[in-house]
């Protein structure tokens, strides 16, 4: 049974996290500027407690980000507002009838709200996997896969970052440097996680992934939800052809979500280990017969002591 301490741990991150998530949604605290981007970081405090309250909490924190952008949307409407707002999408989109009405109050409540509830929920799920490969026999094999793919994201992230740059005429060299930058940069993430996934901190790596799924949660199925549910009036606000619009979306799923994903790994990364060592992520509510955290190794055992 969940002793009073451990509620009362989940009760106050409980409401730090919420009045961390309005406190950024009010202020510029929620992006980053990264001289060509405003990378969003409101999405880190769900992940983060999604991973140290569960999944339901982390639903719950992330219903609380959908709403501050469904209120931001309505107060302060910008072009594309309509697609998080249901009260911008009755202003600014027609509707002759009560169906039409209902239905652009489904679609824009659909898309503030659902992908940000997922994200309280997907990186929890994903770190626990994490856990559970890493724990097994097949640990080196499964890490090191694990490890490629983010090592891709982040040097791929690295490149589009400064492809960006050169197309903006902020950097004087070519797209060939951008790629062999990338490259160098994802090569040495590859080392630094394998270093730490092996010889120091083998949770490390679930709380990149967690990190990285997260952001491209909420990135993809926000965009996603925009294609199906607003591809016209969408296109309209950016003045291209709907059949362009595919393309556009693709690139900013490609730069601005895997930019995002790079911060929220890093971020998640440098918080996770800090908080790990009050209460262990992965185990929420007395749930420790079902969810267990990484056996340590002999090697994590003497680096213990």
């Amino acid at each position: 049974m969940q002793s009073n301490n451990s509620k009362t741990y989940e009760l106050v991150l409980t409401a730090l996290f919420i009045a961390i998530i309005v406190a950024m949604a009010s202020t510029p605290l929620g992006y980053i500027p990264l001289v060509v981007i405003n990378a969003t970081t409101l999405h880190i405090p769900v992940i983060i407690g999604s991973l140290f309250l569960g999944p339901k909490k982390g639903a719950c924190l992330g219903g609380v980000f959908g709403i501050t952008s469904f209120i931001k949307s309505s107060l302060t409407p910008t072009p594309s507002a309509f697609a998080f707002s249901p009260v911008a999408a009755l202003t600014m989109l027609p509707h002759d009838t009560v169906g039409q009405a209902v239905a652009l109050v489904f679609k824009s409540t659909f898309i503030a709200i659902v992908p940000r509830i997922l994200i309280g929920v997907v990186p929890y799920f994903v770190y626990v996997g994490i856990k559970k490969a890493i724990s097994s026999e097949k640990k080196v094999v499964y890490g090191s896969i694990i490890n490629t793919i983010i090592s891709f994201i982040m040097g791929f992230g690295v490149f589009a970052f400064f492809n960006k740059m050169i197309s903006e005429g902020k950097v004087g060299f070519s797209t060939t440097v951008a790629q062999i930058i990338g490259v160098v940069i994802g090569i040495a993430v590859f080392v630094a996680i394998e270093y730490l996934f092996m010889n120091k901190d083998a949770k490390a790596l679930g709380f990149i992934t967690a990190g990285i799924s997260g952001a491209m949660t909420n990135t993809l199925l926000v965009m996603g939800s925009i294609y199906v549910f607003y591809r016209i009036p969408y296109s309209e606000v950016l003045q291209i052809d709907p059949s362009a619009l595919m393309g556009v979306i693709g690139g900013i799923i490609s730069f601005n979500g895997v930019i995002e994903a790079i911060v929220g790994a890093v971020i998640v990364y440098l918080v996770g280990i800090v908080l790990d060592k009050i209460k262990p992520a992965g185990v929420y509510s007395g749930k420790d017969t079902k969810i267990k955290a990484v056996t340590p190794t002999a090697t994590e055992e003497k680096l213990a002591q």
